[in-house]
């Protein structure tokens, strides 16, 4: 309920929402760090279900920006396996206890810092274009945005292969979390119960945010070290993992 909220739990809800705005304005590898503050404060299972709504919002304008730019053939080849891994991580998520759980989502927050730190030291961008590539990063990123909404790191690799321009995947990105993100709310709502009037509630506070993190996020792109400043993320949202599983 909004009365029990303390000043953290405000905090931790502001200054995620904020997160969202700056992730969705194109400032890449920050949305990670939404996870583990959530989880932190709010829980690791209840976090997901807060989360959610707020990503929505930050993928409708997303959308509305960069729409005409997407590349329908190749999310096409992509969603199906997403799907299923959504439904593979929900069937699995509802098996576990809330420690389970948060250890589950702390080594998954760990193994795509891991990933995208690796990634970004690789020298050659080279990856397999053909369909076993793409079920087994839709699979991952449908788990993964499922137990910790960590879909990005993987979705994007697959979108890198396809040598996609810069805002045709952008907008083909804006809309595979849109319909993703989207598809999974009927599960939180009905299996997971992590998305009620409540917690609807508490996401709704975030919209304000947002769109001052959106703003923000424009003005800063073009003046930021993208490369320093994507490393400190990934340094302090690992650090943030180790937190999430030990307490």
């Amino acid at each position: 309920m909004l009365s029990d909220l303390t000043v953290l739990d405000w905090l931790a809800v502001v200054g995620a929402s904020f997160i969202v705005g700056l992730s969705k304005s194109g400032i890449k590898g920050i949305s990670i760090i939404i996870v583990a503050l959530l989880a932190l404060v709010y829980g690791a299972k209840a976090s997901t279900g807060i989360l959610l709504p707020m990503l929505v919002v930050g993928d409708i304008f997303a959308v509305i920006y960069y729409h005409r730019h997407a590349q329908w053939k190749y999310l096409i080849r992509l969603l199906p396996f997403m799907m299923i891994g959504v439904v593979l991580g929900t069937w699995i998520g509802d098996q576990l206890s809330e420690e389970s759980f948060r250890k589950s989502m702390a080594l998954v927050i760990f193994v795509s810092v891991v990933f995208m730190f690796w990634w970004d030291r690789r020298k050659s961008k080279n990856v397999p274009k053909h369909i076993g590539f793409a079920g087994i990063m839709g699979l991952t990123a449908g788990f993964t945005t499922m137990v910790g909404n960590l879909a990005g790191s993987f979705a994007n690799i697959f979108f890198l292969a396809m040598q996609l321009p810069k805002n045709a995947f952008i907008g083909t990105t804006a809309w595979l979390f849109l319909i993703i993100n989207l598809f999974k709310i009927p599960f939180h709502v009905f299996s997971w119960k992590t998305i009620t009037y409540e917690t609807i509630q508490v996401s709704a506070i975030a919209i304000p945010a947002i769109f001052l993190g959106l703003f923000v996020g424009i003005k800063l792109l073009k003046r930021i070290n993208d490369k320093l400043f994507r490393q400190f993320i990934l340094f302090m949202t690992a650090l943030g993992a180790v937190v999430i599983y030990f307490t």
